[in-house]
């Protein structure tokens, strides 16, 4: 790996409602992003917004988690490309890793369980 690379991990997310880590994808991208809080069944839906002004990685500087997640955990789209390849940096900030952008995470649609 280059030495400007930036390690990743599965991103993660809390239920806007009872702040419990345990979230789950119950949906796929080409339908919607609705997850829901296995602890009090809230849903909401994540966004991204591109972080303007910060320079992205220099291609193949990004290193996916590993193991790269699986189908039911949280996930979100990139505001730039929409690909779902989005990760926390080591620095805890987002990084898309099919495009490199800099983004932050909302929660949208969200209803308590």
């Amino acid at each position: 790996m280059q030495q400007n690379s930036v390690y990743t991990s599965k991103l993660s997310m809390a239920c806007p409602t009872c702040g419990s880590g345990e979230i789950v994808y119950s949906c796929s991208p080409a339908c919607c992003f609705n997850h829901v809080c296995a602890d009090c069944r809230t849903t909401f839906e994540p966004a991204t917004a591109v972080v303007s002004g910060k320079p992205r990685p220099a291609a193949g500087s990004i290193v996916p988690p590993d193991p790269l997640p699986d189908c039911t955990e949280p996930t979100a789209a990139c505001a730039r490309c929409e690909s779902t390849a989005v990760y926390a940096a080591a620095s805890g900030e987002l990084v898309c890793g099919a495009c490199g952008t800099w983004l932050t995470l909302e929660l949208t649609e969200i209803a308590p369980g």
